[in-house]
Formats: C-alpha cells, sequence, structure tokens
C-alpha cells in the first residue's frame, strides 16, 4: 500500500466515528418522536468509579453522587428533549441516588423505580437476571408508551452490547427475539 494510500486510510478511520455519530444522533432524535420509542440512558456526571465500601441503598451519603457537572448535564438533556418536542410517559430508574437525580432532574415524566436497573458493578452474579428481568419490563410496556429508563454502564451494555459515557442516551427498538436494536444515540456535556 502506498504512503498517500496509508495517509488516506488513516483519515477515513480517524473521521468516520466523528460522521457516525453525528448520523447516529440524526437517527435517535428521529427515532424518539415514534410511538414506543425506548430510550435508555447512562446516569449524568458523577465522578469516580463504583461505589464506597460502605455503599447503602438509599442512603446518598454512602454513595457516588452526581457532581455539579452531572446535575448540569441532567438538565441539558431534558432540555434537549423538551425544545425538540419528545413527550415522554414515564420514566424508570435505578435506585441508586446518582440514577434517581438524573432522572428526576431531567423533569420529563413522573419517575418510578425498576429494580432491574440497579447496578450489577459490585456482584456480577445478577446480570443475566436482571437484564431478563428489563427485556421483561420492555415487552410488558403497552403499545406506544415512551419510556427513558435511567441506569448505569454496566446494565447497558449488558443488554446493548454497548458500552455508554455518562449521560448518554441510546434510542432502542424491541425485537421479536426480546433482544433490542439500537437505533442512535445523543450525547449531551
Amino acid at each position: 500500500m502506498s504512503v498517500a494510500a496509508r495517509i488516506l486510510l488513516a483519515l477515513a478511520i480517524l473521521l468516520f466515528p466523528t460522521v457516525q455519530a453525528g448520523a447516529s444522533e440524526d437517527s435517535a432524535w428521529e427515532a424518539l418522536r415514534q410511538p414506543g420509542a425506548i430510550a435508555i440512558m447512562r446516569h449524568a456526571v458523577a465522578p469516580g468509579t463504583g461505589d464506597p465500601s460502605n455503599f447503602t441503598l438509599g442512603d446518598c451519603s454512602t454513595q457516588r453522587n452526581l457532581d455539579a457537572r452531572g446535575r448540569e448535564q441532567a438538565r441539558m438533556i431534558g432540555q434537549a428533549f423538551r425544545e425538540r418536542g419528545i413527550e415522554i410517559d414515564r420514566v424508570l430508574t435505578s435506585q441508586w441516588c446518582r440514577c434517581r437525580e438524573t432522572a428526576a432532574m431531567l423533569e420529563l415524566a413522573p419517575v418510578e423505580d425498576l429494580p432491574a436497573l440497579n447496578s450489577f458493578f459490585e456482584d456480577r452474579s445478577t446480570r443475566d437476571r436482571q437484564t431478563s428481568d428489563v427485556k421483561a419490563f420492555l415487552e410488558s410496556l403497552p403499545k406506544g408508551e415512551r419510556v427513558m429508563l435511567v441506569t448505569h454502564q454496566v446494565n447497558i451494555s449488558a443488554l446493548t452490547g454497548r458500552p455508554t459515557a455518562s449521560g448518554q442516551v441510546l434510542v432502542l427498538k424491541r425485537l421479536p427475539d426480546g433482544s433490542v436494536d439500537v437505533l442512535g444515540d445523543i450525547l449531551i456535556r
């Protein structure tokens, strides 16, 4: 391969993700306008990894939480939905404080806990059961209902096979076999 061809190939590899991300975001917003749209997002920015050893569900002082950037990111995501006229019927969330706070700050719809969205980062033995429970929940949704799920990176990866950044929204389509297809993604920082 010539030097020029190598340079062109390298440029194509570097530029492709940028082009793909724009197309993915456009398709995500369009997909969210459809009845039955499913949005799943990783909680907004919460510095660190995992949770402290004294983690207690329901006690935010023992958890990794959103910082000012995360709270602003959650507000901006909700605002972007409203500016585009995207209506969400329900927001379902992990019981972790960073997810609950993200869900509330979106101000898109009433927020409900869905324990299947709780993180299994510290206990991977629950991965398959929780993922199955999320799929069953999605299957049980009334036809046309639009939902937003707020959860953790490990849960999203288990469901979709894709990693996500803090605050990243994936738009999903349910498939007949119970799996999901990612129609696009949105990242507002």
